[in-house]
């Protein structure tokens, strides 16, 4: 129904426990005044904490909002829900009134994307040539989710394959939508899992980063993405578009929670040999760069690259302008920065590795899927539409790079990072602002407007951080808008530092109505 449909509208866990003072009684019972919408992971600890609220009743209010509002109003941000939350809560209820004790992400409910391998749960790509395919293990980013206590209530919608930075849809969800304004996009290709933090489906999410698609929708949907340094964080166990530049990482409505799922995901898996680069790299614990003085003394440069343009919208480059002046305000210094040679450095840094990708892939299900490769997912004609065309061309063996090497090794990727940081190093600046995206979600039926993603170049091509936060919002304060904050390799602290100064200086963050 949902192809139809598609057809028819035609993308050791670092953290402290939590000990109460007393373990409360399995039966303690659960207060009505808790306040699901808009609700912490710190909010619902102190409730759990006090015997306010149990993780059975928490799951069940956020599977209520699902089952509520996510087909009715044609957000359609959820692909699959799993029947096996509310036992997981229940368990993870039991432990807590035997221990006293709540883990990092102890009984919190995460929106996953589709493409992160969720044992027990179809991981499918967003194609439908996956649907009902379930992997042997858990990616090693829900490993982790899990064992600091965390709930997978649902998977979510994406770009098929993860194809389009700019809109959510594909073969087995269909079309996910703007929570903000349903006659637009939430952007892609995590736009399902933007969509659903955004209208409080969950308390956080996790999103992957190819060359947007956390920081994309997160800018879309008023929401903190984190695509943090090459390395930091493992690949093993997501669906690649690119693996070289591919990142999973966290998307939440506040920086704090954003940084409790890093700190809970960050280090070395040796099934992904790039994270031993993350060794020595982190500190014990990112929260204690939460620091809401954290721009004083700070010097940031505005890359006007990407504001000096008529390539933007008049009132998202207004939004940056008074964005410099709130972190000016809060005591720093910002200064305008240029990338020497920039728009060539910006150049031919992609390879298209995307079909040995994904057999390697299809391989590792280990038979679960009939497919064994994309030729054969393609010549069974399972896909929809609007990705014939881009499957036929990463199909084509003209197009595809053989030899490849990823971000710490390739000759332009190396040069490219350099640039970038000598620019920073002779500025003597922390971190690089630009517009997350330049111009407002677009509209569903705008297939041929403005692009005006800024997300393409630094971070996926050179390996370094990036955070976006919310900057408010255009269009009478309907349609969000985010500010990037790009740092040095493993700077992850800086750049928390700095955001989360940002983000309580200014909390622009603020629900869709109607959701």
């Amino acid at each position: 129904m949902k192809l139809a449909l598609l057809v028819a509208i035609c993308c050791c866990i670092a953290g402290c426990q939590t000990t109460a003072t007393k373990p409360r009684s399995a039966q303690t019972p659960v207060m009505s005044e808790f306040t699901l919408p808009e609700a912490t992971i710190a909010d619902i600890h102190r409730a759990m904490m006090a015997g306010e609220l149990s993780a059975e009743a928490l799951t069940r209010q956020y599977l209520e909002r699902i089952a509520r509002l996510d087909q009715s109003t044609f957000l359609n941000a959820i692909v699959t829900v799993n029947p096996q939350a509310l036992a997981r809560a229940r368990a993870l209820d039991a432990e807590f009134a035997r221990s006293g004790k709540l883990r990092p992400l102890h009984g919190i409910p995460v929106i996953v994307k589709d493409n992160y391998d969720t044992l027990g749960l179809q991981t499918t790509g967003g194609s439908v040539a996956l649907e009902g395919v379930t992997p042997p293990d858990d990616a090693f980013q829900v490993a982790r989710l899990k064992a600091a206590g965390a709930i997978v209530l649902a998977k979510s919608n994406m770009a098929e394959w993860a194809f389009s930075p700019s809109w959510t849809m594909s073969s087995v969800g269909g079309l996910t939508r703007n929570p903000y304004d349903l006659s637009r996009t939430p952007a892609g290709s995590s736009g399902g899992t933007g969509a659903a933090v955004a209208a409080n489906f969950g308390v956080v999410g996790l999103g992957t980063d190819t060359g947007n698609s956390i920081r994309g929708p997160s800018s879309h949907n008023a929401l903190v993405g984190i695509r943090s340094t090459m390395g930091l964080t493992s690949r093993d166990g997501i669906i690649p578009l690119y693996l070289r530049n591919d990142i999973g990482g966290p998307m939440a409505r506040t920086v704090e929670d954003a940084v409790r799922v890093l700190d809970v995901i960050a280090g070395y898996d040796e099934a992904d040999p790039i994270t031993a680069k993350s060794q020595g790299q982190r500190p014990a614990s990112y929260l204690s760069s939460l620091q809401a003085d954290g721009l004083q003394g700070a010097t940031i440069g505005v890359l006007r690259y990407y504001t000096d343009t008529a390539a933007i919208d008049a009132e998202v480059k207004a939004l940056f302008e008074q964005a410099v002046s709130d972190l000016i305000a809060q005591g720093a210094q910002v200064i305008t920065i240029a990338i020497d040679d920039y728009p060539n450095l910006i150049k031919d840094n992609w390879c298209n590795t995307f079909v040995s990708d994904v057999n390697e892939y299809l391989t590792s299900l280990e038979g679960r899927s009939l497919y064994d490769s994309l030729q054969a997912i393609y010549d069974a004609q399972l896909y929809s539409v609007p990705v014939k065309e881009s499957l036929e061309y990463m199909l084509n063996p003209e197009n595809q790079d053989q030899q490849c090497s990823d971000l710490y090794t390739h000759p332009r990727n190396i040069n490219f990072r350099e640039q970038v940081v000598k620019a920073m190093d002779d500025a003597g600046v922390d971190a690089l602002i630009y517009p997350t995206w330049s111009f407002p979600p677009r509209e569903i039926a705008d297939t041929d407007g403005h692009k005006g993603d800024n997300s393409q170049h630094i971070a996926p091509n050179t390996g370094l951080p990036t955070i976006t936060v919310p900057m408010g919002f255009t269009r009478e304060q309907r349609l969000p808008a985010g500010i990037s904050f790009v740092g040095r390799l493993f700077a992850e602290p800086t750049l928390i530092k700095l955001t989360y100064s940002y983000e309580q200086a200014t909390n622009h963050r603020k629900p869709p109505p109607g959701f």
